[in-house]
């Protein structure tokens, strides 16, 4: 098999299948648009075998031994060289033997105050000076600490969706298919106005109109990518010299809706609030396909397990104090 011939045109027909059924795939139709190109790069012929998988897997770790993100990359293949064995029979399908299991979730860095002020700082004194740069920046990092959204959520947003007379983000058709609504603080809301009306002085929009936008040359107010906004990130970073607190490597962006999830627990917590209600609304807010998911954060996060164990004792407690 070869990736110009049949296997682009099985993958094509695996994802027409898996989309008519309702899947989006985007992400593994991006794995298997690069495994195709991989497989044409060195030239393979015949049955897909797992050595070749392997080879394209460990390409995402760029000379790091990084067990657990190659077995994620190999697990995107599995469903697909299933589905080929029908038609390829001698296809290998890639197990846990190669890699091992794909690892839990592991502790997230959860951003202290200072941090995200000086993040905020920071983001605020891009350049060039009268440039949107700053602005976008700022104002997409502000909203994301503050709403836990994911960041594709957030660059996913069109003029239409932010509605500041409500004071409410509509996502549309985010992670697992899911849309909702996105109440907005006060504070939130006055930060988005002071960012549309800066925008308004430099880009021209219709409610179709990306929210945030690239700002330079050619491209200003084309969508802003994924890319882009991880480079601006990483070089903030470097400047703070954050210290790790995380199991990542260095503090993300992904944190940022960690450490918004944390702070409204640890709060509700020291307000006495029903938990159980509470993991169900954050569940909600959050987007969170199961509230199990929510719930992790009791036992994934150094800085929730000790109210987690304090709540235990306290109803161990009331257990013994009913034994009596």
């Amino acid at each position: 098999m070869n990736a110009r011939g049949t296997l682009q045109a099985r993958i094509e027909q695996y994802l027409a299948e898996r989309r008519h059924l309702g899947f989006e795939l985007d992400s593994m139709g991006h794995a298997l648009a690069s495994f195709a190109r991989y497989v044409t790069e060195v030239g393979h012929r015949g049955p897909l075998t797992v050595d070749l998988m392997a080879d394209w897997a460990r390409l995402a770790t760029a000379g790091r031994r990084d067990r657990a993100t190659s077995a994620r990359r190999l697990r995107l293949l599995r469903p697909f060289t299933r589905w080929l064995r029908q038609f390829e029979p001698a296809t290998q399908v890639p197990d846990e033997a190669r890699f091992g299991p794909i690892p839990g979730r592991v502790t997230p860095h959860i951003y202290r105050e200072q941090e995200l002020v000086a993040l905020l700082a920071a983001a605020r004194e891009l350049g060039p000076s009268g440039n949107l740069r700053a602005a976008v920046t700022q104002t997409l990092f502000g909203l994301i600490a503050c709403t836990g959204l994911r960041i594709s959520e957030a660059l996913g947003l069109r003029m239409a969706d932010v509605d500041l007379k409500s004071g409410t983000l509509t996502i549309h058709r985010s992670k697992f298919g899911k849309s909702r609504l996105v109440p907005l603080h006060a504070s939130a809301v006055a930060a988005l106005a002071r960012y549309r009306d800066q925008r308004a002085r430099h880009v021209q929009s219709t409610p179709e109109t990306p929210f945030f936008v690239t700002t330079r040359g050619r491209l200003l107010g084309q969508p802003l990518s994924d890319r882009q906004v991880h480079r601006i990130f990483e070089c903030l970073r470097g400047k703070l010299g954050w210290i790790d607190r995380g199991a990542h490597g260095a503090p993300r962006i992904h944190d940022l809706r960690h450490s918004f999830a944390v702070r409204r627990l640890v709060l509700w917590h020291e307000q006495g609030e029903d938990m159980h209600q509470g993991m169900l609304a954050l569940s909600t807010y959050l987007g969170h396909a199961k509230v199990s998911n929510t719930y992790w954060y009791l036992t994934g996060v150094p800085e929730l397990m000790s109210l987690a164990g304090k709540r235990f004792e306290h109803f161990a407690e009331l257990w013994e104090d009913g034994d009596e």
